[in-house]
């Protein structure tokens, strides 16, 4: 059994890049862009469409963010 791979090894690995991956899935070029930096944890759905293109399931890959959240105060400046 292979080890999990993000959604950017799998694009790598393929030899394919965002934007070719959000025109064979269907989804948003912007959030496929997010999903495929870690900043966006797609839906199930999302998740399906994304695991079809490289012909696996969404089980065979690791999804959630990469890129930590960060909780910001304010009104912005005064």
């Amino acid at each position: 059994m292979e080890p999990l791979k993000t959604v950017a090894e799998l694009c790598q690995q393929h030899g394919i890049d965002g934007r070719e991956l959000a025109t064979r899935s269907g989804l948003d070029d912007l959030r496929v862009a997010a999903i495929v930096l870690g900043r966006w944890t797609p839906s199930p759905n999302e998740r399906d469409a994304i695991a079809r293109v490289f012909g696996i399931t969404r089980h065979d890959i690791v999804w959630g963010h990469t890129t930590p959240v960060q909780h910001i105060y304010g009104h912005g400046p005064s």
